[in-house]
Order: structure tokens, then sequence, then C-alpha cells
């Protein structure tokens, strides 16, 4: 077989891994087989490329070697490196800042592409000029837009949304002006239109982000997935090279797919996160209701409440990740189901700062798949339910998104908690949630507020059982 089958066969088969690793990835049971095949796929399509290079005929072994192989070692070494550094509570900013280098390699190959035709002396393909202008700008986009996730989410720029006068009109002229800029630059294939375009682009990337809240971060995480998806089939439309097309086309439209899910469940609209312009839902108004005085409890009469309980329901949050609180959580699960108390977790589908991440804790310290429910399979059971436990929890419990039209999480779907006979909330204090909203919750004549770092609630509680 020639070396270009074998390579189209490699091609497929990691293709096929891909798909099957996305499969995985859908259900808790399987997803670790889901990275594995994720992983396998990678490393296929990695070794086919670097060998079709060096049967390239007018390929110089040598110090050419360096530069493909030298590279793949230290970028597999940070990698390995980061992996074993991060924490969880860390993972969406990883994520976030995994994009722009997506988008970064997006733009490199689009300049190098163009560079390339010039240096020839070609003449240029209105087809690959389309292609080039594109990558870079969704590239571009890419970029800037997910270093300011990550700086958002790892709270070295303050999370609230930038509210710029005519900001929707800034980015509509932005996409007029590149739309021009584009039949410039198929007209010309010059570089003042390329230039002029990158750093409108790295512009209204930055723009788009910090125009989104921090209430809303885990839906931008997934839409810049799906930017960053993009960005790697246009590079792969640059480069000729089949499998990066198809890779970067699963990448980007399960982003997307993910971001109109997320979309659904905060009651924001799907056109308006690719627009940017949904921040505006994320500021916190100014509320000086009275809402009466909260509750303060103790691990001790926590502990006397769930011992007489019949049916408990914990909704973890952002708060449970910070503290690190999962593993004794499974502990206080595993004891209370010794003593035949119902225990199940409530998920809200954008909890925590990255699309399941209260999943993948619950799962790494071993809580039983099958009592994991998501927001709508469990909200109609918190009316019989004796007891729920908000463990870091804020914004995603907030009855102000169902039962108040002014509040800026209106219409927000959340885990209908107080509902349920009696609510006990972990916080280390009474501020604000992460989206800058008051919780009416934390007021009401059956919720109970256990204050310190959720952990060491956790644990205190479980010695008093």
């Amino acid at each position: 077989m020639s070396t270009t089958g074998v390579v189209a066969v490699a091609y497929i088969v990691a293709a096929l891994l891909f798909v099957l690793s996305l499969a995985g990835l859908s259900r808790h049971e399987t997803a670790k087989n889901g990275n594995t095949y994720g992983v396998i796929g990678m490393a296929v399509a990695l070794v086919a490329t670097v060998w079709v290079v060096f049967q390239n005929p007018g390929y110089e072994l040598g110090w050419q070697v360096v530069l493909v192989v030298a590279p793949m070692l230290v970028g597999g070494a940070i990698g390995v490196w980061r992996a074993l550094r991060v924490e969880m509570t860390g993972m969406p900013q990883l994520i976030a800042m995994l994009h722009s280098f997506v988008g970064l390699a997006a733009v490199l190959v689009g300049y190098n592409t163009w560079l390339l035709a010039e240096n020839i002396g070609g003449p240029h393909d209105a087809v690959h000029l389309t292609e080039v202008f594109l990558g870079v700008f969704i590239g571009a986009v890419t970029l800037t837009g997910s270093i300011v996730a990550f700086l958002k989410l790892s709270a070295r720029i303050p999370s609230k949304p930038l509210m710029l006068p005519g900001r929707h009109v800034m980015n509509l002229f932005a996409l007029l002006i590149s739309a021009g800029l584009l039949v410039w630059f198929v007209i010309t294939g010059g570089a003042v239109p390329l230039l002029v375009m990158t750093v409108i682009a790295l512009a209204f990337g930055w723009h788009l982000v910090a125009s989104i809240g921090g209430g809303d971060m885990p839906v931008v995480v997934s839409m810049l997935n799906s930017y960053s998806g993009w960005a790697a089939a246009a590079a792969g439309f640059m480069l000729g090279n089949d499998l990066l097309i198809v890779t970067g086309a699963l990448v980007g439209s399960s982003g997307a797919y993910l971001s109109y899910i997320m979309c659904q469940a905060m009651n924001r609209s799907f056109v308006s996160v690719i627009a940017g312009g949904f921040g505006s839902g994320a500021i916190a108004a100014s509320d000086d209701t009275d809402y009466g005085e909260h509750r303060e409890t103790s691990a001790v009469d926590v502990a006397d409440l769930l011992k007489d309980a019949g049916s408990v329901v914990i909704t973890p949050g952002y708060g449970m990740a910070v503290a690190q609180a999962q593993y004794p959580v499974a502990d206080l699960t595993h004891k209370l189901r010794e003593r035949g108390i119902e225990v199940r977790f409530g998920i809200h589908p954008v909890a925590g700062r990255l699309p399941g991440h209260m999943n993948v804790l619950l799962a790494e310290a071993k809580v039983p798949y099958d009592i994991v429910l998501e927001m709508d399979e469990i909200n109609e059971d918190f009316p019989a339910t004796d007891v729920v436990l908000v463990i870091g929890a804020n914004d995603t419990v907030n009855p102000a998104a169902a039962e108040d039209p002014s509040s800026p999480i209106a219409g927000m779907p959340v885990l209908e908690v107080w509902n349920a006979k009696d609510v006990i909330v972990f916080k280390r204090s009474m501020a604000a949630g992460y989206a800058g909203v008051q919780n009416p919750l934390f007021f009401r004549d059956n919720s109970s507020m256990l204050f310190g770092d959720a952990k060491e609630r956790v644990e205190d509680i479980i010695k008093a059982l």
C-alpha cells in the first residue's frame, strides 16, 4: 500500500476513534472509555502525520527532524506536567487557555500558507484566500476571547461584564468591515486587508467575552470550545488535511450543540450567545429588599435532622469544588444510605465553572452514577424531600429566578430546593453568588445557614452521625 493509502486509513481510524470518544463522553458510565478512545485516536493521527512528513522526497533528515520532534516532546512534557498539577477548581481556566492555543495556531497557519503562496509567486486562488481569511478571523477571535475567559475564570480581572455604549453596533460594524476586507483580500491577495482584519478580529474576540458576565461563563467556555473546533477545521482546509477538518467539525458542532443545551438551561438566547451580547443578564441589580433575618445552624443539628430524614437531596456547586469537599460528601452519602435513607444528587446544567464540572467531581469521589440526577429529573421530587443540602451552590438554587421578574436572572431554570421540608445551605458567608445576585433562599423559614469551609462542615456532620 502506498504512503498516501496508509495515511488515509490511519486518518479514517483516528476519525472513527474521535466519534467513539464523543459517544463515550456522553454518559458517566462510559466517559473513561471515551477519553481512552480520544487519546488513542490522537496518537494515531500524530504518528501518521509525522510519518507522511518524513516520507516527503524533498525532506532532508537531520536537523529538520529536530524541528518536528522537539516541539512534540516539549509540548507533551508541558501537557503531562499541567495535567498532574492542575486541580479540578482550576480546570475551567486551563481549558479556556488551551482554546486560545488552538486560535493562535489557526492564525499562524493562515499567515504561513499565505506567505508560502507569496514566496512561490503563484496565482492567488480565490477559494484558498477565502480559507486563509476566515481561518485567521476565527482563530483571532478564539485567541483573545479565550484569554479573556481565562482571566475572568482565574479572577485576574473582574467577572462583571464590560458594558460599552453601543456595543452591539460595534460588533456589527466589526463584522461588516471584516466582510469588506474579505472582498478586498480575495481580489488583491495583499497583506493590508489581512493585517487590518486580524487586528479587528483580535479586538472583536476580546470584546465578545469581556461583555459577558461571570454567571454566564460556563456557556462561554462551551462556546469557545466550539470556536476552537471551527478554527481547527479552518486550519485543516488551509493545510489540505482531511483529518483536521473532520476533527475540527466534530469539536465545533458538539461544542455548539452543548452551548445550545446550556442556553436553554439558563434561559439564554443561543443567537445572543454567539453575538456576545448576553452578558447583561449577569449584572447585579441594586437590591434594597429586606428579606428578613437568616437562621444559623450547627453540624450537630444538621446531623440530627438527617437521622430523622427519609429522603435527602444534595445540590453541589462551585463551593464544593473550591473546598474539595467531594470526598467527605461521598462518605456522608455512604453513611446515610447505610441507615436506609434515600440520598440523591441534583445537578444543575451550569453548576460550577464548566459543563459537567460537578459530575466529574462526584465521579472522582466514587459516588454511584445512578443517584446523580439532572435538574429536570429531580425538580419535581423536591416537595417530597425531607432535607436538601445545598453545598456551595448559589445562583443555581435562587428562587428569584422563578419568582421575581425583575431579577437579573429571571427566567433561568433553577433547582427548586425551597420546596423541600428543610434546606441547609453550606456557605462561607452571606455574600452573593458569582452572578452577584442576592439569594432570597437564605432567608426562607425552612432554610438554615451552616457557615464555614464545606469540607470541614461535612466532616463535622459525619462525626456527629
